[in-house]
Formats: structure tokens, sequence, C-alpha cells
């Protein structure tokens, strides 16, 4: 498991004061993103589209699909931490459980399913087998 630690700024909350339901997608993005600085990785490699599998090009991780259930408000100024563990793992996607806590409190979970993709001539996008290497490196980091 992978835990990353934050506090609600003012701008994410509704006039209630809690945190706006979008935001939460947004926080499980920020967990996903800071697990892949951890072990030195980033979402997106930035290079000229690649002319067919195999080529160096930029890839991409778009989200296939997301949801997230929520237990609990957050409201300005509370800690809280997104606890992200890897769900399902298939030759192109990843999916992404998290668990957002305020201490012992379950402020809610969701998950995420990304997919990595490879950039093609004329801006279009397909989908590519995910790197073994890159599993290896996320799942030593949420081992550790």
């Amino acid at each position: 498991m992978f835990t990353y630690q934050r506090r609600v700024e003012f701008a994410e909350t509704d006039a209630a004061g809690m945190v706006h339901f979008s935001v939460f997608f947004r926080y499980m993005e920020e967990a996903e993103h800071a697990l892949w600085r951890s072990v030195g990785l980033n979402i997106w490699e930035s290079g000229p589209p690649s002319q067919g599998f195999g080529e160096t090009g930029s890839v991409s991780w778009p989200r296939i699909s997301a949801r997230f259930d929520f237990k609990a408000p957050l409201k300005f100024q509370d800690e809280f931490e997104v606890r992200t563990e890897m769900g399902n793992v298939s030759r192109s996607t990843i999916q992404w459980n998290h668990t957002l806590m305020r201490g012992d409190t379950i402020i809610g979970s969701g998950s995420v399913t990304v997919v990595c993709v490879k950039k093609l001539p004329g801006g279009g996008i397909k989908s590519t087998e995910i790197e073994p290497a890159i599993i290896s490196r996320l799942r030593l980091a949420l081992s550790a």
C-alpha cells in the first residue's frame, strides 16, 4: 500500500464547506501520480508520435473508468491520507484502488482504471502493452 498525505484547501470546498464531490477524483489521481514519482516514473513520456508499436513515442495513461463511494465528509483544513493499492492488471490496464482516511474515519473509497496508450501520427492513440518493468517498479513501491 502507498500512502499520500494531504490537507483540504478552501478552493476545494462547496458552499456547505465540504469538499466538492468532483475533487475526490483529483485526490485519487494525485496519489497515483505520487506513487509513480516515488519510483522514478512519470505517467507521461513525451516524444514524437510512434509509427507503430515497438517504436519510441509518447505514452500516456488516460482514465477509462472511475468510481467513488462516499462515507463521511471532508472539510476545509482537514488533514487526510489516500491509501492506494494496485487492483487488476491486464495487458494494457491498471486498476488503482483508493481509500481516503481522516485518522480512523473512512471518508470513502474508489477506483480508477487507466489504460497504457501510445500516441499515433495524426493525434490518435492506441492501447499498448504495459512494460513488465513498470508493473514491477510500481509493485515494489506498494510493498515497501
